[in-house]
């Protein structure tokens, strides 16, 4: 039985003649956390509908753990302003379980107290919570979280990253998380790929963070910002972050015009 939840090889992907994914692979494990990042148009969105069956990649392979459940939290959740809908029943509508299993989880993640109130007027980092909870409420081998800060102030993103490894620590499933930036997930992470249509560099958190091709893609918005040490209670069985990271030519100009535009 193979251990992985996903295994990606040599992924390519054309839209209309533009190369979107050139030569992907990466293994998503059990209990690890992934984070994609990169700039946007770098085919993070695209990947993320590859690895989820919704692209049907027409280079490489991909393999998938057996009857896989995966929970998905979408980056944006748009609910009409006028639809009376308390969060109990935004939960109950996505899932299908017992009420209790609901309170359960919403108690978790911190939630209990929003369940009666409008789902239109809690904030934008309780509601990231909220759909934390909807995702969880599948029981996800696999728990995708696209953006799973946007919109929420630097405090709450920080209370949000130690939640997610918080859950990946009590549900034991596997996080694959896409993001912008690196130093905002860094305390949250294992492994970080950096995408720029092809793979730039991979590896360790922060070994990825000092990688020259990263700071071609990011280093000026790293400044004057403090980037979190990765630091868990409990091992992965991983190499030292010192570990040079692997990494590949990453020429490509994020700005440049025929880039993919999808926004991830």
């Amino acid at each position: 039985m193979n251990s992985f939840l996903i295994k990606a090889e040599n992924i390519g992907l054309q839209i209309n003649q533009r190369q979107i994914l050139d030569n992907i692979s990466l293994t998503i494990n059990p209990g690890e956390i992934l984070t994609l990042i990169g700039p946007n148009g770098s085919g993070k969105t695209s990947l993320v509908r590859v690895l989820l069956g919704l692209l049907d990649a027409k280079q490489g392979s991909l393999q998938k753990k057996d009857q896989l459940v995966i929970g998905y939290m979408p980056q944006k959740f748009h609910i009409d302003a006028v639809l009376p809908m308390s969060v109990r029943r935004f939960l109950q509508m996505a899932n299908q379980v017992p009420l209790e299993e609901i309170e359960a989880t919403a108690g978790s993640l911190g939630i209990s107290s929003l369940l009666e109130q409008p789902v239109q007027s809690v904030s934008g980092g309780e509601f990231q919570r909220v759909l934390l909870t909807r995702a969880l409420l599948r029981k996800p081998d696999l728990l995708v979280l696209d953006e799973p800060a946007q919109g929420v102030d630097i405090n709450g993103q920080q209370q949000l990253y130690q939640l997610i490894s918080k859950i990946r620590d009590d549900y034991g499933c596997g996080v694959l998380m896409v993001s912008h930036d690196l130093h905002l997930v860094m305390e949250a992470t294992d492994q970080v790929l950096c995408l720029n249509t092809h793979i730039c560099c991979t590896g360790h958190p922060e070994a990825v963070s000092k990688h020259p091709e990263y700071l071609k893609l990011f280093g000026s918005s790293l400044d004057g910002m403090a980037v979190y040490t990765h630091n868990h209670d409990h091992s992965h069985d991983f190499a030292a972050d010192s570990e040079a990271p692997n990494c590949s030519s990453c020429e490509k100009n994020p700005l440049q015009k025929g880039h993919d535009h999808d926004h991830g």
